[in-house]
């Protein structure tokens, strides 16, 4: 009964039988009854209720056992909760619970998607001389975390022992990896790959696809973009939003804005609805081509409709600085606001940089004194250009006073980013706790 309520998305029913199971008191819930409803919640992220759960089974003295576990720490690491989940892990080994292959690969991918692949290594070693037999779905979180990386040597030797034990790579390991090479721009390799994958016998899906696709209108290999995409359609594969941006962001990095078009207007009739970000693309390259009306056009169609987002307004703003139309560009700017769609970093590093190349110092500097409320860091382009004013005999003291300081400030805030980064990169040393097997770090 408790599967089935949680199977059909009742939670509420799951919880309201679960204490009507409770008032009857001759049949009470145990571990199994309580892990189905925690598994159901945190599937459906909510998160508290899985917790409070987890809490008030424990205050019943039902013990939770690896499964409980695994389930909580799946549900803190989908919000992106790592601490909390490294914490509920301690408490696992504290209590004598021994992870299982489950536990290990979901602990390998959390540490692989925040960046830390060492540790993830270090815990997939740990795992093998605990005598637990790693699976695809390890091997595979570990393979993306080498790849995201872009040490695909280290990904390639995973594949190979992967291989030699018996672990047969399937669909989305070749993927992963295609994805690792096309990421390190090492396109021959990732084409090898498609072939090698194809001769093995599998079948490549929308995501090969797409990958493929988009590497090579990022190297400009617009032709051999285009076979894989009618090839893709022969394999009766239909395309993607994401496979026709990836086209047409190629033919507007090479100025085929006209063909651009033409290829927008084919992907609505094949019933693939364009989104924000395929405007944003052909508006990017409207301004580029210095159709800035055109863009202008789509860009209030888009705002008509509610569709525009901050990228949209950057775009706008970058091409009304590119035609020293600065009015039009801080107007633009101030709109954003009105409109709720806050500008970002980016936004104000791209209309700063409009105003000094339009040798309007006076607003440029008014910005960055706005950049500095909002704490928003220049980017090296914009401390760049406000290094070569310095020397500009149309600023006066004050403004050069102001300008001082906002570059100590970058200095300070570069210095500040660099010990940082030197404390998150400091060497750890790992060792394994005999009493209850688990990580330590010194």
């Amino acid at each position: 009964m408790f599967k089935g309520l949680c199977r059909s998305g009742d939670n509420a029913g799951a919880l309201e039988f679960l204490r009507n199971m409770e008032s009857y008191g001759h049949c009470m819930p145990d571990v199994v009854i309580y892990n189905t409803i925690i598994d159901s919640l945190c599937k459906d992220r909510l998160l508290p209720q899985a917790l409070r759960l987890f809490k008030e089974m424990k205050v019943k003295g039902i013990s939770p056992n690896v499964v409980t576990y695994t389930t909580i720490d799946r549900g803190l690491c989908t919000l992106g909760r790592q601490r909390e989940a490294q914490e509920m892990l301690t408490e696992m080994w504290g209590n004598n619970i021994s992870p299982d292959i489950e536990t290990y690969s979901m602990l390998i991918d959390m540490y692989c998607k925040d960046g830390q692949v060492g540790e993830a290594q270090d815990i997939f070693v740990h795992m093998i001389e605990r005598g637990l037999v790693p699976d695809i779905i390890t091997y595979r979180a570990l393979l993306d975390g080498f790849c995201l990386r872009g040490e695909m040597d280290e990904a390639e030797k995973l594949m190979d022992l992967m291989v030699n034990n018996g672990c047969v790579p399937n669909v989305v390991t070749y993927s992963s990896l295609i994805n690792g090479y096309c990421k390190s721009k090492m396109i021959d390799r990732a084409l090898g790959l498609f072939q090698e994958m194809i001769y093995n016998g599998l079948t490549p899906n929308v995501i090969t696809y797409n990958t493929l696709i988009d590497a090579l209108c990022k190297v400009n290999q617009l032709k051999l973009a285009h076979q894989f995409f009618k090839e893709m359609e022969a394999h009766g594969l239909k395309p993607n939003v994401i496979t026709w941006n990836s086209l047409l962001d190629g033919m507007c990095k090479n100025g085929l804005i006209d063909e651009a078009i033409t290829t927008m207007k084919q992907m609505k009739i094949t019933g693939v609805v364009p989104d924000i970000v395929t405007y944003c693309i052909l508006m990017d390259g409207l301004c580029d081509a210095k159709r800035l009306r055109e863009a202008v056009d789509i860009f209030s169609f888009l705002t008509t409709k509610g569709l525009h987002n901050v990228h949209a307004y950057t775009i706008m703003i970058k091409g009304f600085c590119k035609e020293g139309f600065l009015a039009k560009a801080d107007e633009l700017l101030k709109n954003m606001e009105d409109n709720k769609c806050f500008p970002d970093e980016c936004t104000f590093n791209i209309i700063v940089r409009g105003f000094i190349d339009g040798k309007d110092y006076r607003r440029a500097l008014e910005l960055v004194r706005l950049m500095r409320i909002k704490e928003f860091a220049a980017d090296n382009l914009t401390v760049s250009s406000f290094v070569g004013l310095l020397s500009d005999p149309n600023i006066g003291d004050a403004d050069k006073d102001l300008l001082k300081t906002f570059l100590r400030t970058e200095q300070n805030n570069l210095i500040a980013w660099d010990l940082e980064h030197m404390k998150q990169s400091r060497l750890t040393v790992r060792f394994v706790c005999n009493c209850c097997a688990c990580l330590l770090s010194a």
